[in-house]
C-alpha cells in the first residue's frame, strides 16, 4: 500500500510540474501558437495519466537494472507523451518532442531534488 501512496504523490507532483511547464512554454516562449488554457491543462493531465502508471507498475517487471529502468523509462515516456502532445495541441511532431523532453527533464530533475 505504501508504494501506491507514493505513486499517487508522484502522479500529482508530475501533473503539477508538467502542466506548469506546458503553460510556461506556450504562454511565454511559444506565444505565437494559439492554444487554450483548457487544452494545456488537459494535455498535462492526460499525458501523465497515460504514461506514469506504466513507468511505476509495468516497467519494473521487465527492466531490473535501475539505470536502464530510468533510461528506457524516460525515453518511453518522452516519446509517448510527445505523440499525445502532438495530437492534442495540433503541433508538429518535432515541437511536440521538444516540449515533451523539456517537461520530462524538468519533472525528473525536480523529483531528484526532492528525493535527495
Amino acid at each position: 500500500m505504501i508504494y501506491e501512496i507514493e505513486f499517487l504523490k508522484a502522479l500529482l507532483l508530475t501533473i503539477s510540474i508538467e502542466t506548469a511547464v506546458l503553460f510556461v512554454l506556450f504562454k511565454v516562449f511559444f506565444k505565437k501558437i494559439e492554444i487554450s488554457n483548457l487544452s494545456l491543462f488537459l494535455t498535462g493531465m492526460i499525458t501523465t495519466f497515460a504514461t506514469l502508471p506504466y513507468l511505476w507498475f509495468i516497467f519494473p517487471y521487465f527492466i531490473h537494472s535501475k539505470i536502464w529502468y530510468h533510461v528506457f523509462g524516460e525515453m518511453f515516456v518522452t516519446v509517448v507523451e510527445s505523440i499525445i502532445i502532438m495530437a492534442m495541441l495540433r503541433i508538429k511532431y518535432s515541437m511536440a518532442l521538444l516540449v515533451s523532453f523539456i517537461c520530462n527533464v524538468t519533472s525528473y530533475g525536480i523529483g531528484l531534488m526532492i528525493h535527495l
